[in-house]
């Protein structure tokens, strides 16, 4: 009985029933986070003093909070405040109550009425100026809400009467940052003085009366609130510029700093109205007035007021220019005195009487009592401000003063002649930046100038100063300087011959500067030209070395020259055309082609004039190559692989014909070298026999896909000018390559184990390659990662083997990418000048200690150069060394080429004979530092979705050619 009814239970109670997975509702995870506010709630209350409760909101403030959570926590801290008695505590409230209002994602309008109630209660002044700040953010983060700004507008009304200057200030900030011009304030709303007389007035005048304010630090904001309104782009009104003028010669230096500025900000806002003179009859155009008054500021007693008079004088071109050029003489000219005509002079006598009645003491006396300050047409300050300032004992004034006369010098070339001289004696300078700066100023004036000898004399005094920079600087500036004899000729010959006994390291930049020197002065070097080259009419005279690096620069200077005259080949000698040959090979970036009577040309490019097109047509063949390639949708069709070699050949010769392209031709034949070596490494036999076969070709495709991973490192970092669809182009081919490289490690034995590792960091990569080119996915069809991103929800259930099959083969099925090229794309290189590596001396030094190793390169299209160049030194027993420079040894003469003059410490252990060692530059890259990649996170923002899959991956990129050095390591004495 008992066992008929334990069956009869489990027939009852034990029925399986099977639901199918469609019927099964997926369950749902919501990840909650601890409340901000509860939390904040729970800190608060725990604390037993206000010590405690500021330590609280402290840390808080260090914490971020999400865009959900803060209407919460700000709740929480206005529930505090109302409680709190302290006022310290209070004053951070007001502050934590800003800086949530910046939250991204969260609307401060909801708490816009409790800030005002609180602030309308407060009677802390500190926590009155705290408050008004946070108002001030609160309206800058609701533009739109015309409501809202009209009500912070008037609490800050209300309160421009405290007594409190910091009041005061934020009051006249907020003015300043939200106010319009053509708001009126109401009746109520003003509480400015004089509000019983103008019932309606608008924010410009409210914010004008506090120009007076008895406090200096609320006149500097009242002046910057107004400075604030023309930032915004409204239009002040001409009527304060006799206000501004008044504080120019106020007690406090931030105040005349604040209105110079504002004077400036008018005479461009108003440059042609007409002001009256004081104390006088005439009439004068405000930027006029306005430039005498900034350059009678350039003696003032504040030295950065000085600076900043300077500056703003530099961007005043509309002025007079006998004005302007009051400013570089001590003297004050008549001219800006009024003259009677003599009309009046004889109305005037013939109403006073011709002769002295003699009744009354001095009736014969001059009427006009003459007032030097006053009827001057220009403040006497203004007459030779640049002289002051150029003068000026604080170097910053001086520097000023160079770089405003440089921007005036610019626009009118009577000036830049007239101010030549003035900074031509800056190059005696006592401090260094001072004279490098005259020198560029004097650089980029020299259009409009042409230099005596007397002056040519004093700049090449400076080619004896110790400082390269100095030197080079002054060579940049002989190369576009025009001089007016040929005695300025044979003197800057002769100073640079001296610079290049002085200084050998000079040799490259000096023999540059005579090409240009030579090139700019053809008829003044056609007849010194004898006397260069030593040549006679009669006699032969000795050839000279073509060793001597001063025969080279002479020759230089001789052949630059000559391309423009072509009488000057008659005067050369024999041997001259024989070293016009040797220098045109070997130097041809400083000797110009010349078409030499009488003498067979070399069946060059340049004599033949192939090659030498257009620019245009240059780029058209570019884009026809590329677009004879984009018609290929597959590679593996007969005749596709050799259309590839041709043009990655034609490519590359175009970059070496054309430079201006060579970036762009470079980049796109790196390119398609990829997908020709990917092409390559999938028509292998390995794909068709066993594995235990294939080792010698599984090592072929394995360096073709480490050597497709290098070049796309190379085309990311190593070009610049590049397009997001560039860059995620880039990113498919290494997809590619790291495919290819998951597929051979499956296949062999060591990588079985690594393949589930290997799989889950490649579908990691391809969801970071999902993230950061969303906006390009349309542009990849049928390409690699669209097929995987198609098949990704299958990817993430399969097993390792299968993911292998499914790469294999979506590979093999995926669709060649046409690559769209940007406008410019340029590529970044170097070139180290010295150590030349031609010597066959060695640097002896004793094994343990160390030599240096001077390098000089030149870097172009280098992006943040002072982070990402290194210098490498290989050592011939395979050890290397990578130096990374200081900051300071990065020089910038030009946009886009930077200078890198840095020593480079070398030590080894004694060897028994010299051996070379290799110098190079390299470009160390990071992929975590990707332009496209997010940067660093702000308060309120998380990093989930910052890509992780790559952050590891470093590496250095060949920069430069190697050069070769000689050094002897000897050992140590005992």
């Amino acid at each position: 009985m008992a066992a008929h009814l334990k069956k009869r239970v489990y027939e009852e109670f034990s029925k399986v029933s099977q639901v199918s997975l469609e019927e099964i509702p997926t369950k749902k995870l919501r990840l909650t986070k601890p409340s901000k506010s509860a939390a904040l709630h729970i800190d608060l209350c725990k604390a037993s003093s206000p010590t405690d409760a500021l330590q609280y909101l402290l840390s808080f403030a260090r914490k971020p909070v999400e865009a959900e959570s803060v209407e919460g926590v700000v709740r929480i801290l206005l529930e505090h405040y109302y409680k709190e008695s302290d006022n310290s505590v209070r004053l951070k409230i007001a502050s934590l109550l800003g800086l949530l209002s910046k939250t991204q994602g969260f609307t401060p309008d909801c708490i816009v009425d409790d800030a005002i109630n609180i602030l309308n209660n407060e009677k802390s002044h500190q926590v009155l100026a705290q408050l008004l700040d946070t108002l001030l953010i609160i309206g800058t983060q609701l533009p739109d809400k015309t409501a809202v700004i009209q009500r912070l507008i008037d609490v800050a009304c209300k309160h421009l009467s405290s007594t409190y200057f910091g009041v005061r200030n934020k009051c006249l900030q907020l003015l300043g940052c939200l106010g319009t011009v053509d708001m009126p304030l109401s009746k109520e709303t003003d509480a400015g003085p004089g509000a019983q007389t103008s019932p309606v007035r608008d924010v410009q005048s409210l914010i004008s009366d506090y120009f007076q304010d008895q406090d200096p630090r609320v006149r500097t904001a009242a002046i910057k609130a107004m400075l604030q309104l023309h930032e915004r782009e409204m239009k002040i009104q001409q009527i304060i510029y006799n206000q501004a003028c008044k504080l120019l010669s106020d007690d406090y230096e931030q105040v005349r700093s604040a209105a110079v500025q504002m004077v400036w900000v008018l005479s461009q806002l108003y440059p042609e109205s007409i002001v009256p003179i004081p104390s006088s009859n005439e009439e004068i155009r405000l930027v006029d007035d306005s430039f005498g008054k900034i350059c009678h500021m350039v003696s003032d007693g504040s030295w950065v007021v000085r600076v900043q008079a300077a500056k703003l004088l530099g961007s005043m071109h509309q002025v007079s220019p006998h004005f302007l050029e009051q400013t570089l003489d001590k003297k004050l000219m008549s001219d800006l005195r009024r003259k009677r005509t003599a009309h009046e002079r004889a109305k005037e006598l013939y109403a006073s009487g011709e002769f002295s009645s003699g009744r009354r003491w001095a009736d014969d006396a001059p009427k006009e009592k003459v007032d030097t300050t006053g009827v001057n047409l220009i403040d006497s300050g203004a007459c030779g401000a640049f002289v002051h300032g150029l003068e000026d004992e604080m170097y910053e004034v001086r520097i000023a003063a160079v770089e405003a006369l440089c921007s005036l010098a610019q626009s009118s070339s009577s000036f830049a002649e007239k101010c030549l001289d003035f900074l031509v004696d800056m190059f005696n300078d006592e401090i260094e930046e001072v004279r490098l700066q005259s020198i560029h100023v004097l650089r980029q004036i020299s259009t409009h100038i042409t230099l005596r000898e007397d002056q040519l004399d004093t700049v090449l005094a400076v080619l004896e100063d110790s400082s390269r920079d100095i030197r080079e600087a002054l060579h940049e500036l002989l190369c576009y300087t025009n001089v007016s004899t040929k005695e300025c000729i044979q003197l800057a010959l002769l100073e640079l011959l001296k610079n290049l006994t002085k200084y050998p390291t000079d040799r490259n930049s000096v023999w540059k500067c005579l090409k240009f020197l030579g090139a700019r002065h053809p008829t003044l070097v056609l007849p010194i030209v004898p006397e260069l080259l030593s040549t006679h009419p009669y006699f032969d005279t000795p050839e000279p070395d073509m060793d001597d690096p001063a025969y080279i620069a002479v020759l230089v200077l001789v052949f630059n020259a000559a391309q423009t005259c072509p009488t000057m080949p008659a005067l050369f000698s024999d041997h001259t055309f024989r070293h016009y040959a040797y220098l045109r090979d070997s130097l041809s970036h400083l000797v110009p082609h010349l078409r030499l009577p009488g003498r067979k040309q070399a069946a060059s490019l340049e004599a033949s004039g192939v090659g030498s097109g257009s620019l245009d047509s240059a780029h058209n063949f570019l884009q026809d190559s590329l677009i004879r390639v984009s018609a290929l949708q597959n590679l593996e069709t007969p005749g596709a692989q050799d259309l590839l070699e041709f043009t990655i050949r034609d490519l590359q010769r175009l970059g070496e014909l054309q430079t201006e392209l060579a970036g762009s031709a470079d980049f796109c034949a790196t390119y398609l070298r990829c997908q020709l070596l990917l092409t390559k490494a999938l028509q292998e036999k390995l794909w068709t026999m066993a594995v235990p076969l294939c080792l010698k070709q599984n090592a072929k495709v394995s360096t073709a896909a480490r050597q497709i991973l290098d070049e796309t490192y190379k085309l990311e970092f190593l070009y610049s000018g590049l397009e997001t669809q560039q860059i995620a182009t880039i990113h498919n081919v290494r997809l590619q390559a790291k495919a290819l490289q998951l597929i051979l490690t499956a296949r062999s034995k060591r990588g079985v184990d690594r393949v589930l590792g290997i799989c889950e960091k490649f579908l990691q990569d391809v969801e970071s390659f999902q993230r950061l080119f969303m906006t390009e996915l349309p542009h990849f069809q049928d390409s690699f990662v669209e097929k995987l991103l198609e098949l990704m929800p299958r990817l993430t259930a399969c097993k390792p083997h299968d993911l292998v099959k499914i790469f294999q083969t979506t590979l093999r099925q995926s669709r060649f990418i046409h690559l769209k090229l940007p406008e410019q794309i340029h590529r970044a290189s170097a070139t180290i000048i010295e150590p030349t590596g031609e010597s066959d001396n060695a640097l002896r030094f004793t094994s343990g200690l160390v030599v240096a190793l001077d390098i000089d390169a030149t870097l172009e299209h280098v992006q943040d150069p002072q982070t990402t160049v290194k210098v490498q030194v290989l050592y011939p027993d395979g050890q290397s060394h990578i130096i990374h420079p200081k900051p300071g040894d990065f020089r910038t003469p030009g946009p886009g080429r930077v200078r890198l003059i840095t020593q480079v410490y070398l030590s080894h252990s004694a060897w028994t004979e010299p051996c070379q060692i290799e110098v190079r530059l390299l470009l160390a890259y990071s992929t975590s530092s990707c332009k496209l990649y997010v940067s660093k996170p702000a308060w309120n923002e998380s990093v989930d979705g910052l890509p992780t899959s790559e952050s590891s991956i470093e590496g250095t990129i060949h920069l430069s050619k190697p050069v070769k050095v000689f050094i002897m390591p000897k050992p140590a004495r005992r």
